[in-house]
């Protein structure tokens, strides 16, 4: 079993910079692909960036190219979404999620068994 736990997450004006933390427990998380997911009120879970096990390749989202940055430190069990530039339409609940199988980075929230329970970011205009 796998558990995550996201911080992080506030209040902070557009332009403004947040910096999510996903821990993880669980003696395997080096190899997890470790994703980010948000969503907005009324909106469907929508990904936002993902991080290989292995390699640190990365994969974006078009709405986070330029802005975000995912990454993670095994030793720590945490993965990391550095948010700049922040927009309100970037206002959601994050969620951190974990794909066990670590055989590609996918954008669909079905590969991902593991969740932690979202952290609110809300960007103010």
């Amino acid at each position: 079993q796998v558990q995550l736990v996201e911080s992080g997450g506030g209040l902070v004006q557009a332009g403004g910079s947040l910096r999510l933390s996903c821990a993880a427990s669980g003696r395997t998380f080096s190899r997890y692909v470790m994703g980010w997911f948000r969503q907005a009120p009324g909106k469907e879970r929508e990904f936002v960036a993902a991080i290989s096990w292995s390699d640190n390749n990365t994969y974006y989202a078009n709405s986070g190219k330029g802005r975000f940055t995912i990454s993670r430190d095994n030793a720590k069990n945490t993965v990391y979404l550095q948010m700049n530039s922040l927009k309100p339409e970037d206002t959601a609940v994050y969620y951190c999620a974990a794909d066990p199988r670590g055989l590609g980075l996918f954008r669909s929230y079905h590969r991902y068994d593991y969740w932690g329970q979202g952290t609110q970011v809300t960007v103010s205009s």
